[in-house]
């Protein structure tokens, strides 16, 4: 029997993992969640010969399970192949605290290459399934790192465009170059004038917006997500936790079947919230811990039960975190609440007084979070007694998870999940190894951090300042789906 997808806020049309991934958010503005969560049917013995493609599959045809077995090992070989630089994938490195997951050796040096690298592939084929033919738009909200791998994800695949909206003032550098100078006649980038849930809520109400989705489809299109709202972003996530399992197996640390922790840093949930499906299909997770910047309204959460974004928002050296509205959250409240009626009174309280209340004890999440302060000293820390470089996000959550064994709360062994190459953030980087480096040009940091770690600079962002501007759009925040409808004349 099929594994069905339905909406979090009630919407009683139940569809396909296809269906869910082509649509990638539901019409009452709910995100799709299945209806039951498999269990995995494979012994976590098997994992440890398993290369990280035969993983996939084995996680993936669960999951996704409407997608025939030669469809799901066609996109998963498109996906992990050259595009990575290590056969790994997914590498485990060891410090003396725990393990550290690198995620960022795909083509943006960032995770969410690892679920956009296949969500193109996942995305065609459901439109072929599905009789979809007209062009499908990525329609997609970035606080820093998702918009360049969809832009990589989606240049010039047939039958797709892409439109991504970051926070003009509110990403790296260097993130901001890799969006700017993207290449692909599919592809368009604009910078708005506010911060990442202005964009990110922008987004979400042009998916709603019946008028607006009736006049583009007289006209030929159709839209979609590359977020993390979208579930085809969101599964292929769940495959590396099994793999850190199996690494730290591998590795001496863990014995096969017992209990590890998993220390995510986090903004959008989507990435912690993978780790949670991971647990729920089998897999021997302790807790999850979340770890936040300044922006601590997770933290908050989990500590009070009370989510509420009436705070100030600030701007931090981990951009990709500096988020307020927590949009895979919605996901959680669902699988725990068990009831759609639940969530749907949650978000309207959410949209209309900026909070809610709900309790989560009794899950397995724990929040955490780190200073400006207290992160850069976990970069100096690990870069002067293991000679290894994190970067500024990595560093929030290597740094909460010090803060979480010293409260006694440890016991098991963990993992600490690395987001992004510390190039992308060689400014912020290069200052917390050495103050003397503080207001180095950020271009001139990477080349600086190179020397000074002794490591290479990764191809995808080697001589980046140097390339051409393609896209200089900068909006006003409210001006999203105007812009969506110029754009696509």
């Amino acid at each position: 029997m099929a594994l069905l997808y339905k909406s979090t806020r009630g919407d009683k049309n139940y569809i396909t993992a296809s269906q869910a991934v082509l649509k990638g958010i539901a019409d009452d503005g709910g995100l799709y969640v299945p209806c039951s969560i498999p269990k995995i049917g494979f012994g976590l013995e098997d994992t440890l010969n398993m290369s990280y493609k035969e993983l996939a599959y084995e996680v993936l045809r669960l999951i996704l399970d409407d997608y025939t077995e030669e469809e799901l090992k066609s996109c998963i070989n498109g996906a992990y192949d050259e595009k990575f630089d290590t056969p790994a994938i997914a590498p485990l490195r060891l410090t003396k605290d725990c393990g550290v997951l690198e995620l960022f050796h795909g083509k943006t040096i960032a995770f969410k290459d690892m679920a956009l690298s296949i969500l193109p592939y996942l995305l065609k084929t459901a439109a072929k399934k599905n009789g979809e033919d007209r062009t499908i738009v990525i329609l997609t909200a970035t606080s820093g790192d998702t918009g360049k791998a969809a832009l990589e994800g989606f240049a010039d695949v047939e039958g797709t465009g892409i439109i991504v909206f970051f926070p003009q003032d509110g990403v790296s550098d260097v993130q901001k170059m890799q969006m700017i100078t993207q290449e692909g006649k599919n592809t368009c980038v604009a910078g708005i004038k506010g911060n990442f849930d202005d964009a990110q809520t922008a987004v979400k109400k042009a998916f709603t917006n019946k008028a607006l989705k009736e006049e583009l489809a007289e006209r030929g299109y159709v839209f979609s997500s590359a977020n993390s709202i979208n579930i085809g972003r969101l599964a292929p996530q769940i495959v590396y936790y099994f793999y850190a399992y199996a690494q730290m197996v591998k590795a001496g640390r863990l014995e096969c079947g017992d209990n590890m922790d998993f220390v995510v840093p986090t903004g959008n949930f989507g990435n912690i919230l993978a780790g949670y499906y991971a647990r729920e299909m089998g897999l021997p997770v302790n807790r999850l811990i979340c770890a936040s910047n300044e922006n601590k309204v997770l933290f908050d959460f989990f500590e009070t039960g009370k989510y509420d974004i009436n705070r100030e928002f600030i701007l931090t050296s981990s951009p990709s975190m500096d988020i307020l509205i927590s949009s895979n959250l919605e996901r959680l409240l669902y699988h725990l609440s068990g009831s759609t009626e639940v969530v749907k009174g949650l978000m309207e309280n959410l949209s209309k007084d900026g909070s809610y209340d709900f309790s989560a004890d009794g899950s397995c999440f724990i929040g955490e979070y780190s200073s400006e302060e207290e992160a850069f000293g976990a970069i100096k820390y690990l870069f002067e007694n293991e000679g290894y470089v994190i970067d500024t996000h990595t560093a929030v959550a290597y740094s909460a998870y010090l803060k979480y064994i010293r409260q006694g709360r440890g016991g098991v062994p963990a993992v600490v999940v690395s987001t992004a190459s510390p190039y992308k953030f060689a400014k912020d980087v290069l200052g917390a190894i050495d103050g003397k480096y503080k207001g180095t040009d950020p271009f001139e940091a990477v080349r600086i951090l190179s020397e000074v770690s002794g490591t290479e600079i990764p191809a995808p962002i080697k001589d980046i300042d140097k390339r051409p501007v393609l896209h200089n759009f900068c909006i006003e925040r409210d001006s999203i789906e105007e812009f969506i409808k110029d754009r696509l004349n």
